[in-house]
């Protein structure tokens, strides 16, 4: 065998040494990106139970007669049996602010007919005040002022922000729980995370009582859920 076959031959024993490491080093690289592409998603729930800090109160009543004076003036008395009610309850007077009034005039067989509607808002953050202001309030049945249906108290939650992240970490700590198990069963750790989608944030009746939303209890449930994606290694 001469030098040039020589040559020959090693160069592609080189050649064929080359291929087998490329393909190696190929094949253990595509194996790593797949182990760090592998993700795990899931979701996590915070809940916080609350109080609300703001009550109002929409009251409408309404006198009916047959001539604008008298109906204007008892209107005028149910007002002031109105602040007197409150004001009996400890509100300041300029919690209660009238927001409107209507008049309505038709004939009743024959005889002219007045309607005046009065509308009346109650603000307040004092909300056990409030509560004992709807739990007394058939002493305004007494006091001859009638509530019109609709007039009702609502509750609401006004500084959900202050506590939102919080709420968050929490749903993110959750949702990692929930990863590190789902992990545990497959023989992988959990790693940081990949991607993070923060769902809304809902306030609802703590126990489930009340109306559409618990508008008209001041025990609240705030609830919100995270989908998050982590790295498994």
């Amino acid at each position: 065998m001469d030098m040039r076959d020589k040559v020959f031959l090693g160069s592609a024993a080189l050649l064929a040494f080359g291929a087998i490491a490329g393909g190696y080093l190929l094949g253990d690289g595509l194996k790593r990106a797949r182990v760090a592409d592998r993700s795990v998603t899931v979701r996590g729930l915070a809940e916080k139970d609350v109080t609300a800090d703001l009550a109002t109160w929409s009251i409408s009543y309404s006198a009916t007669g047959f001539d604008l004076p008298t109906v204007r003036s008892e209107i005028d008395t149910n007002t002031r049996e109105l602040r007197a009610y409150f004001t009996r309850l400890g509100f300041k007077p300029e919690e209660l602010t009238p927001i409107g009034a209507g008049v309505n005039q038709w004939l009743n067989n024959g005889v002219n007919t007045i309607t005046i509607t009065q509308r009346m808002l109650l603000r307040t953050t004092d909300i056990a005040r409030a509560q004992r202001a709807v739990a007394q309030q058939f002493d305004l049945v007494r006091r001859g002022v009638t509530l019109q249906e609709g007039s009702s108290m609502r509750y609401s939650f006004t500084k959900l922000n202050d506590i939102k992240p919080q709420m968050v970490a929490a749903a993110t700590r959750d949702a990692r729980a929930a990863a590190e198990q789902f992990a545990k069963d497959s023989g992988a750790d959990v790693g940081g995370i990949k991607s993070a989608t923060q769902g809304y944030f809902s306030i609802d009746a703590r126990d489930g009582e009340g109306g559409e939303g618990g508008s008209d209890t001041p025990y609240k449930k705030v609830r919100v859920v995270t989908t998050v994606d982590f790295y498994l290694r």
